[in-house]
């Protein structure tokens, strides 16, 4: 028998299956899926078989494999079918797409080994036993009781009576897996749906059996998480299994608690905040169909569930459900779609501010639109008083307006919440010399250092380069260091002079990088351990705080100076996501926005809770400029340790695209990209605008083909990037 064998390098070099004979002792155990340790040239590695077939004559010797890392298949039908998908519509190695889909654990990595949680038990190995003292008889009984015991348990009657008891022969000691992470939970009562919240959910199981995409416009507050929830339990009924995603892991603290009160351990849960371990647990309770719904961020799109009738996304907006930072670079909502066809089950996109695009599909009948105009209970949505801070340069103390902090002190008087969002972290943006005007800037990335008064250092947040403040300027030698621009630390400052007897919790990346972080600091806010909850982005979007009355924006211009074509998009979303914090409770709930540029169209919208005029004026400027969702978009980057290799090539490259790409598709460059180095690596791109384009994937194809034995030099593809 011959096994075809994908190994785990991801190089394009070797990017196909390789045939390996199965030696006899491995030929019942051998299964197409799971993983395998092979000899490749000088080296052992791992790969996964992909093919099973008779042996035929080569003209070369063929090596044997040299065993099964685990017996049960990791890659099933469906994920092989998949991961040749992602493969061909990114460009990607085959490799890199089926570990794209896998926790740590499984892939196909020589030497990764994440054990299994094991737990001691006592069980009783002897009966009818006389002449027990009084705590021998209370563990013998407590075994009884349930068949065994945890030896734990039985050591907190007694450590030396248990030893006695297993000494004699007693006892017996066994070991069984447990699951890292515990779920269990006490199902409480429901909340009745709205008629309006059982007409959506009537609406998507009316074509429960199909592939359609429904898109909830939502407004905040409107209870689509209770809908999501109904869908659900109704699709529990018929067997189908459930996958519901969330774009933040600071969301899945209070949807899994709401979840587990409904649902109770009928769930796993996946993002990367879990331990190595955990993601193995979880994974592994769905593969073995221990679980119904799997909740969690991005990467929960894979999870390898068999009998799918839903695939949920909330907030579909937002931009971490594409991956971006390396290959493959998928985006959840296209993996939601295919698996939505494999399984003829419908995908449900939730947001108060979906994407243009999506909107665009849903006017467009591509997909099917379902308006939630009103909260639940005919709560009214927040007022917004936008501030000009222009005309606040006098009045203002530090970064906060008059109005912000008057209508802090009048939430705090009735010993309500408080929510800002400025969306930097750190002290200060930047520091300069005032002598000379030299910016400080990272060694291995072409962007300034952000200023940590905390921990007195300048970090870069692309690479993580980190230095201690000098106050004396690297090129001038004056003492004149200055810290320009605020962060979160900044504000978080300014908050303990403004009110210094009230307490402010600070979320954000620096803040929440431990474990369990996230939820701790939603918890202790939502018990009401703090009065301000201060934190950028995160703190936007899903959070449901019933005390929580005033939301305040620090800055709201700061989303609206990315270089970016999506730059109006993103501000008018973040402003209308954040503000929908306010008033969730039985209180009216108010937003203040201070801004520099009080009549953008963006934030003139965002004042209103105005989607339908937003999207008609943000859709004829993208029309006139020729991007999305009129013009699809590729971004081809050249990247090099040498600036000179990145430069000639993206030359070459934009001279062989002008040859093979037909007169109507629209090329932008080669230019340097927005941020030029990143961990000493040089960064050239080209986007290319079209509305069809036949020759694309065959042209860069050969493209990648051409390079890929260039070891200087990098050709990085990202079809339809969210930025640019």
């Amino acid at each position: 028998m011959i096994a075809q064998v994908l190994v785990e390098l991801s190089n394009k070099n070797i990017d196909k299956t390789f045939d390996y004979i199965v030696p006899a002792n491995l030929i019942l155990k051998m299964k197409i899926g799971i993983r395998v340790t092979v000899p490749f040239a000088h080296q052992i590695l791992e790969g996964f078989v992909l093919g099973l077939h008779d042996f035929q004559d080569t003209d070369y010797e063929l090596k044997e494999i040299i065993d099964i890392v685990d017996t049960d298949i990791i890659l099933n039908s469906e994920l092989l079918e998949l991961g040749k998908y992602i493969s061909d519509t990114t460009l990607s190695t085959l490799i890199s797409s089926y570990q794209a889909m896998l926790p740590k654990a499984l892939k196909a990595r020589n030497g990764v080994v994440v054990p299994k949680k094991m737990e001691s038990y006592l069980v009783i190995k002897k009966v009818g036993i006389n002449s027990l003292n009084l705590k021998q008889t209370e563990i013998i009984k407590a075994i009884e009781k349930n068949g065994k015991l945890l030896k734990k348990e039985a050591n907190l009657i007694s450590t030396s009576s248990v030893k006695t008891l297993l000494k004699k022969g007693i006892l017996e000691e066994c070991y069984e897996e447990v699951y890292r992470l515990n779920h269990l939970s006490e199902i409480k009562n429901k909340y009745p749906l709205t008629s309006l919240q059982q007409q959506v959910v009537d609406t998507v199981l009316a074509k429960k059996n199909t592939d359609t995409v429904f898109l909830i416009h939502g407004v905040t507050g409107s209870g689509k998480t209770e809908i999501y929830m109904e869908i659900i339990e109704k699709l529990l009924e018929d067997g189908k299994e459930s996958i519901v995603l969330v774009p933040e892991i600071s969301l899945t603290e209070q949807i899994v608690a709401r979840f587990q009160n409904r649902f109770a351990d009928n769930i796993a849960i996946l993002h990367s905040r879990l331990s190595d371990g955990e993601k193995y647990d979880e994974y592994r309770k769905i593969a073995r169909g221990e679980v119904k719904i799997v909740i969690g961020a991005r990467s929960a799109i894979f999870a390898p569930l068999k009998n799918i009738g839903v695939i949920i996304i909330d907030e579909e907006h937002t931009d971490s459900y594409k991956q971006d930072s390396c290959n493959p670079k998928y985006h959840a909502l296209d993996i939601a779609k295919w698996r939505s066809r494999y399984h003829q089950c419908p995908v449900v996109l939730g947001s108060a501010t979906p994407t243009l695009e999506s909107y665009a599909r849903a006017a467009k009948d591509v997909y099917q639109l379902i308006e939630l105009k009103e909260r639940v209970h005919h709560q009214q949505l927040p007022s917004i008083e936008i501030v000009d801070m222009n005309q606040e340069m006098k009045r203002k103390r530090g970064n906060f307006s008059l109005s912000l902090i008057q209508s802090m002190q009048d939430a705090f008087s009735k010993n309500e919440q408080v929510i800002l969002l400025l969306n930097r972290r750190g002290y200060s943006s930047f520091v300069c010399c005032k002598n000379c005007g030299y910016t400080e800037k990272c060694p291995n990335c072409d962007i300034s250092l952000t200023y940590h008064k905390s921990s007195n250092t300048l970090r870069c947040h692309y690479c993580g380069y980190g230095t201690t403040l000098s106050k004396i300027c690297s090129q001038c030698g004056e003492e004149a260091i200055s810290t320009l621009g605020v962060g979160t630390e900044k504000i978080e400052e300014e908050l303990n002079q403004l009110f210094p007897d009230k307490k402010v919790v600070r979320m954000d990346f620096d803040t929440t990088s431990t474990k369990g972080s996230h939820e701790r600091i939603i918890r202790s806010f939502s018990e009401g351990k703090y009065d301000i909850l201060l934190g950028t982005q995160m703190v936007a979007k899903g959070l449901d705080f019933p005390n929580v009355t005033l939301v305040g924006v620090i800055q709201a211009d700061t989303s609206l100076n990315i270089p970016d074509f999506r730059s109006s998009e993103i501000t008018f979303q973040l402003l209308c996501q954040v503000a929908g914090r306010s008033g969730r409770g039985e209180k009216k709930g108010r937003v203040v926005i201070q801004t520099f540029n009080p009549d953008h169209y963006a934030i003139r919208y965002a004042k209103n809770h105005d989607y339908s005029g937003f999207f008609t004026e943000e859709m004829s400027i993208r029309r006139k400029l020729g991007y999305p969702p009129y013009y699809y978009l590729t971004v081809i980057r050249m990247l090099s340790s040498s600036y000179e290799e990145a430069r000639d090539a993206s030359n070459k490259v934009a001279e062989y695209l002008k040859k093979n790409l037909s007169s109507s598709t629209i090329m932008l460059g080669p230019s340097i990209a927005s941020v030029f180095r990143i961990k000493n690596i040089y960064r050239f791109q080209i986007v290319l605008k079209y509305k069809r384009e036949d020759n694309l994937y065959p042209t860069l194809k050969n493209l990648l083909e051409h390079y890929k034995s260039n070891s200087k030099l990098k050709i990085d593809i990202d079809f339809n990037p969210i930025h640019i």
